[in-house]
């Protein structure tokens, strides 16, 4: 197994099934941590568009910066003109959102559409028994 050359999960070709897929919508690229948050993404059959897989997060305390990531590699792909909008799929741990907004704050700089994963009350949920800080950012991201 080898990482695809365009969206850096794991394959046996050099470019996977999904990048050469001509039913994607090629202007939106969906940045996750892990193969396993991918096919996540892709089981809710709500996106069509194309992935670049981390295969991992930012973590200074573990040493984990952005070289061990891949960031170079996803700033390449997102600016090499086809790409309109990168969604943010990172987990909602300290790791993950530090990881968001470092990849946000480089794109946006070079003039990219940045969006990140809703997030809030899950449905069939009762308010008393939901974490605070879930509750906190829904009142704030609420439409």
């Amino acid at each position: 197994m080898r990482h695809c050359s365009l969206c850096h999960t794991f394959t046996e070709n050099e470019v996977c099934a999904t990048c050469l897929d001509p039913r994607r919508d090629q202007g939106k690229l969906c940045v996750v941590e892990t193969p396993a948050d991918q096919a996540a993404v892709e089981r809710t059959a709500a996106y069509r568009g194309l992935y670049f897989v981390l295969m991992g997060k930012l973590s200074p305390l573990d040493g984990i910066g952005p070289n061990d990531i891949g960031l170079a590699k996803l700033f390449a792909r997102a600016t090499r003109g086809d790409v309109q909008e990168v969604i943010l799929a990172t987990n909602f741990t300290a790791e993950g959102e530090a990881t968001a907004h470092v990849i946000g704050e480089a794109l946006k700089a070079k003039g990219l559409r940045v969006t990140r994963l809703a997030r809030g009350v899950p449905a069939g949920s009762d308010l008393e028994y939901v974490d605070l800080g879930t509750i906190a950012h829904a009142m704030v991201d609420r439409r």
